[in-house]
């Protein structure tokens, strides 16, 4: 969502910059109308070029690097996660005494008590707590690509809402100017 509105920011941003752009040739034009005078400064004035309008330090969008890396890595983990976890995958019923003895000689057995059903609980529980681990260290990386999306939208709006005062102003200033013709 927030990559959408960056994307909806920028291309508002674009419009404006236009607006900006056609409002000035609009000034000319007035001018022009306006006396003969005018008309001569704007026929010896070089026009302005009629390509693309001025971005105003407003680089082209593309969503955060960060946001992007996070939400690859979160989507990653989810699936990993989904084909680990035992009430989303399908059930094997050769799985449902989880391998006690695979458990016991793939973690270091001093460090679990030495009751069978005890090590198997501890085990379980560091389990848990790594899938914990790994889904906290996911949210973590998504919160801060998000601040930092946040953040750089935020730039972008205050860049905007000068654009935006700028070009009232000079819109009610045409006006005025028009009426007055």
């Amino acid at each position: 969502e927030l990559v959408r509105q960056g994307e909806a920011l920028k291309r508002t941003e674009q419009m404006v910059d236009k607006m900006d752009q056609d409002l000035k040739t609009s000034q000319r034009h007035i001018n022009s109308i306006k006396s003969v005078w005018g008309g001569l400064v704007n026929y010896f004035k070089a026009k302005p070029p009629e390509s693309k309008p001025e971005q105003n330090g407003a680089p082209e969008y593309y969503a955060n690097s960060r946001l992007k890396e996070a939400m690859m890595s979160s989507k990653e983990q989810e699936s990993k996660y989904q084909e680990s976890h035992p009430n989303l995958r399908k059930l094997d019923n050769s799985d449902n005494d989880f391998n006690k003895a695979d458990l016991v000689s793939s973690v270091q057995t001093d460090a679990y008590p030495k009751n069978q059903q005890l090590r198997a609980y501890h085990q379980k529980i560091d389990t848990n707590l790594d899938e914990m681990s790994s889904g906290l260290s996911r949210l973590k990386s998504l919160a801060l690509g998000l601040q930092t999306e946040i953040e750089e939208q935020d730039d972008m709006l205050d860049r905007l809402t000068k654009k935006v005062e700028t070009l009232d102003v000079n819109i009610k200033n045409t006006d005025r100017k028009v009426r007055q013709l």
